[in-house]
């Protein structure tokens, strides 16, 4: 049952978001810096929706619901809140974490992939990873794990921040606006979700491929 409600969720995020802001008005904004602050900020939340939940905010703020700038200002500091508190968190940690067995909440595969992630883009990896759901989770804390330089961190971070809020949210604003768009917001998501996942799939596979087929 908790899964058809987790699905529901996500299939109509943009009724239940509407429907918030209808029964609480500003009281969404809190709402919506708390989901993307835990699933950017806690490894044990990767599930959160990050970019449908974007793409929703900026089509309900164009329908007259919420403020545009403030939807942008509020996702963005949620963003980097969250980043930074994983950061802290895979320092403090450290590489003992990639030492335990799977619980019921960390998979070592998800931080073994970010890590291979992480050795394969450099640097760069956390914009990258912005866009790519579960590893824009794990990509902070697999930073601060690897003791990477903090200031290096924070202005990469800062730019994936700006760009993954600030290309999202004005795509849901001008996009959500549109009628078959509107009549078919549930498609656009999935389409969003499956964009969203096709780097990870992709990369799964490669992986995958390599340790299949070595070359000689």
């Amino acid at each position: 049952m908790d899964t058809f409600i987790f699905l529901d969720l996500f299939l109509h995020l943009d009724t239940h978001l509407a429907a918030f802001v209808a029964e609480h008005g500003v009281w969404v904004y809190a709402l919506l810096f708390a989901i993307v602050f835990m699933e950017t900020g806690f490894v044990v939340t990767p599930f959160l929706p990050g970019d449908s939940l974007l793409f929703v905010a900026g089509a309900v703020a164009a329908a007259g619901g919420m403020d545009t700038p403030t939807v942008m200002a509020t996702l963005i500091v949620a963003a980097l809140c969250g980043d930074n508190v994983n950061y802290w968190v895979g320092r403090f940690i450290g590489p003992r974490v990639f030492q335990r067995e799977d619980s019921r909440w960390l998979k070592r595969e998800n931080l073994e992939r970010t890590h291979a992630f992480m050795e394969r883009h450099g640097p760069k990896a956390i914009i990258i990873a912005r866009f790519v759901p579960i590893v824009r989770t794990f990509v902070p804390f697999v930073c601060g794990v690897g003791r990477m330089t903090y200031t290096r961190f924070l202005g990469y971070s800062i730019l994936g921040a700006l760009l993954w809020v600030g290309l999202l949210v004005p795509a849901g604003f001008f996009l959500g606006g549109l009628p078959w768009v509107k009549q078919n917001l549930t498609l656009a998501l999935l389409g969003i979700i499956a964009l969203s996942i096709s780097p990870g799939l992709i990369e799964a596979w490669r992986t995958h491929r390599h340790a299949t087929h070595p070359k000689s």
